[in-house]
């Protein structure tokens, strides 16, 4: 499909001809915008009612399964006032390249990436922005970056249910669907609830429940602790009447792996914790397919 959007061929396309009272500029930007995300087959919000449940952990290490299993993917990071995956992918503070009027994702083996992180002076630079800012910026990263022909573009998205994940909902109008990270423990469990109740409100899909930090790994001895209770993700899941994707323990090497921008799961993958990971990929797999 060419920038224009006119050799689509579909008869429901909706980005084809003008809209009423639109400008020739927001109609090619809205047909670029519709042809980026024609070449995207799966488009994954990875999103959580709370902060510090490790979203963004789960979001780059399901992006590395995906392609380490051979899928093109691309993992694009609106976490714009707190950006993690520069850190958790070792990202260097270094602009992306352009072509043209397209900006190049930054390319780690077979993952496309890109983040506002990597457009920042320094990794303590604040990002302070009002609402129409963060739109006009997600509108950029998804139709102005040149992501190319992929399976699966994963989206992490910051807590909440604000500005940044509402604008993916109203973008992508063919989002794959959401999966909901979560901790066990109840003060956790009752912000991510939130979370379902924003998809079931904006009709998307939610592809299921994961429970992070689910009892604690000894480094020495290799037994699990339940530190913060487990099981709560698992009965949020079934309660709210949506698939429980896995559990992954809390592994030291996780965060070892984070801070050194190793992501877990491609290093570490025979580890339990490793195998979690990758239980989880497979889910996600199948939840996004049709039937």
């Amino acid at each position: 499909m060419d920038q224009q959007c006119d050799s689509c061929g579909k008869t429901d396309c909706a980005t084809k001809n003008e809209r009423p009272g639109e400008t020739a500029d927001d109609t090619r930007a809205r047909q670029q915008l519709g042809a980026n995300l024609c070449e995207i087959k799966h488009t994954l919000l990875v999103m959580s009612g709370k902060g510090g449940v490790g979203k963004s952990t789960v979001a780059v290490n399901l992006a590395v399964m995906l392609a380490a299993e051979g899928h093109a993917v691309g993992l694009l990071d609106i976490d714009f006032h707190g950006p993690s995956v520069p850190v958790l992918l070792g990202l260097p503070l270094q602009r992306p390249m352009t072509d043209g009027d397209r900006l190049l994702p930054i390319e780690i083996g077979d993952l496309k990436v890109m983040t506002l992180g990597c457009f920042l002076d320094a990794s303590d630079t604040p990002v302070i922005w009002r609402g129409p800012m963060k739109i006009a910026a997600i509108r950029q990263l998804l139709g102005d970056v040149a992501w190319g022909t992929l399976d699966y573009l994963i989206i992490d998205a910051p807590p909440g249910t604000g500005d940044e994940p509402l604008t993916i909902c109203q973008m992508v109008p063919k989002l794959t669907g959401a999966v909901i990270v979560t901790t066990p423990q109840k003060v956790a469990l009752a912000d991510v609830s939130r979370s379902l109740a924003f998809c079931r409100e904006l009709k998307v899909p939610v592809l299921g429940v994961v429970e992070n930090m689910s009892g604690w790994i000894c480094p020495k001895c290799g037994e699990i602790t339940d530190v913060f209770t487990t099981g709560g993700g698992e009965q949020l899941a079934r309660q709210q009447g949506v698939r429980f994707l896995g559990r992954i323990p809390l592994d030291p090497g996780v965060v070892s792996s984070g801070d050194e921008g190793k992501p877990f799961a491609h290093f570490q993958r025979e580890t339990v914790a490793g195998k979690a990971f990758m239980a989880i990929t497979n889910a996600v797999e199948k939840a996004a397919e049709p039937g």
